[in-house]
């Protein structure tokens, strides 16, 4: 159960870092930023405008 977790976390990461480089951000940052605040980022980029 514990590797479904990390596993699940990890492709959340991965949206996340794909999100943020379709909005013209760090897709590595957002990468970090996920793997330490999960679902937290995903709302952030969420609301996050696009960068001219």
């Amino acid at each position: 159960m514990d590797n479904q977790y990390f596993v699940g976390w990890g492709t959340l990461a991965l949206i996340n870092a794909a999100l943020a480089q379709g909005k013209n951000r760090t897709g590595l940052n957002w990468f970090l930023l996920s793997l330490v605040f999960g679902p937290l980022a995903t709302l952030i980029l969420l609301f996050v405008e696009k960068r001219q």
